[in-house]
């Protein structure tokens, strides 16, 4: 059976990845030549939506990320548009040879005085590992500050592709950024990808890539069985401790993304607790209940020994369980038994799980993620502004940018909630790390600015609801 096409083009891809890609393209009977053509006149249509009848600047470099952009200055060129190019440097490819013999409108020297509606960078594309030569940085920089909209071919010049990080001081900042083919990883990896503005993917007809990472994408919630009571659609198990605020926003999120039935263990009441949540304070009958679906415990539990005891007896039930916050810090290999798990750590957390799990928390971020997921045989979910999913399987899965307004008190445990109530549905712990990441980003979406973390929690019941197909 054919693959989605959509599924195909929301893999990511690494540099060595994507150039097996295109050599299996091209082995396929695709011309380099017809490649770029592809690459680039799919790019220059996104280009002349943004300049609509606006003048256009195209910074050519020598290779084939320079031949797309011959490519992009033709097509815009022959639509109509005023297009010039600047050629840092001569074309070093013969694909880049023949398409700017190609080209049949205006080159300027990289010294002229230049603005306009739109630059686009074409200097260099996602094989870069080295910083870019200061006059090809001054020039970039210039240039990007001389017009009104900025778009940068593939990755933004100056970045390294695989890891996100940048290879030049003072960058600019993108208002779109073009990835040829597939995603990169810098597309989703911080600090390249809070200035590469909107992202968009031109499709060059790429097949799927075995063990490539993807992107998270809106889940399909299916509405309750015909025949669905309470315990049937899931019961959540919250274990309180210390703070108990922390803990009913956990619930409040939990209420709202779908579970039947969410009772919390704790010794008094939380203030504000709705009417629909049930507290008990006999923690061992909650860990007994045979009914629980699944089990949340860290938010606003301590890290006292009693609280290390807690976690254990917990995890020791074998229920599906998230494990957020004090948990993660207490938990130590010896307590996790084989049910499936998800672990929400932010950064400092996870550093506290490489330590435990005897992990060295150097490398690439989605290696350590991907380190400790292996480790522990659990999902793990490392929060943060490029939040990122992984499997014990080794499967990645980057995260769209999500609201900058999240970075508030109590968004975590918002997370663990909604997480937790999808785990209690069905069971899965990546499927369920997957739509409570998706479900959370959605919510803080439709709060907009200077949100609280209760109102976000409110908030998941509309995303869930967007979802329900």
């Amino acid at each position: 059976m054919p693959q989605s096409r959509d599924r195909i083009l929301n893999q990511v891809l690494t540099v060595a990845q994507m150039r097996a890609a295109e050599e299996s393209l091209m082995a396929a009977g695709v011309s380099v030549d017809a490649l770029m053509q592809r690459a680039g006149r799919g790019a220059g249509e996104w280009v002349r939506r943004v300049a609509a009848r606006g003048s256009v600047t195209v910074l050519c470099g020598p290779g084939n990320n320079g031949g797309d952009g011959w490519v992009i200055a033709e097509f815009l060129r022959e639509h109509g548009n005023h297009v010039q190019v600047i050629a840092a440097r001569e074309p070093m490819t013969d694909a880049a040879r023949t398409v700017r013999a190609l080209y049949r409108g205006a080159v300027v020297s990289a010294d002229a005085e230049i603005a306009g509606d739109v630059f686009v960078d074409c200097l260099f594309g996602s094989g870069l590992t080295r910083a870019l030569p200061e006059d090809l940085a001054v020039l970039l920089l210039r240039l990007a500050e001389s017009h009104r909209h900025r778009i940068a071919i593939d990755v933004p010049s100056g970045i390294e592709s695989d890891s996100g990080r940048p290879l030049n001081k003072d960058l600019p900042q993108w208002s779109m950024t073009l990835a040829l083919g597939a995603w990169k990883h810098a597309h989703f990896a911080m600090p390249a990808c809070a200035a590469m503005g909107a992202l968009r993917l031109v499709d060059i007809g790429v097949s799927a890539v075995p063990g490539a990472a993807r992107v998270l994408t809106k889940p399909v919630i299916r509405a309750p069985a015909a025949d669905a009571h309470k315990y049937r659609r899931g019961m959540v198990g919250i274990v309180g401790g210390d703070m108990p605020g922390a803990t009913l926003l956990a619930a409040q999120a939990a209420l709202r993304a779908g579970a039947g039935y969410v009772k919390l263990a704790a010794q008094t009441v939380p203030q504000g607790a709705p009417a629909e949540l049930v507290v008990s304070a006999d923690i061992d009958a909650l860990l007994g209940d045979a009914r629980m679906a699944a089990l949340l415990i860290g938010p606003g539990l301590g890290r006292s020994d009693a609280a290390s005891r807690l976690l254990a007896k917990a995890l020791y039930t074998g229920k599906p369980c998230v494990i957020d916050a004090d948990a993660l810090v207490l938990l130590r290999p010896d307590m996790l038994h084989g049910a499936p798990c998800v672990l929400t750590p932010h950064e400092g957390e996870m550093v506290a799980l490489e330590r435990a799990f005897g992990l060295s928390g150097e490398g690439l971020r989605r290696d350590r993620v991907v380190g400790l997921s292996e480790k522990s045989g659990s999902v793990v979910v490392l929060k943060g502004p490029d939040s990122l999913i992984a499997a014990p399987s080794g499967e990645v899965i980057h995260a769209p940018r999500a609201s900058s307004w999240l970075s508030v008190a109590g968004t975590g445990d918002v997370l663990a909630g909604t997480i937790a109530s999808r785990l209690a549905v069905h069971g899965e712990a990546l499927r369920a790390a997957e739509e409570g990441l998706w479900l959370h980003a959605d919510a803080a979406r439709r709060c907009g600015a200077a949100f609280t973390a209760g109102e976000l929690a409110h908030a998941v019941q509309d995303a869930l609801k967007d979802c329900v197909g």
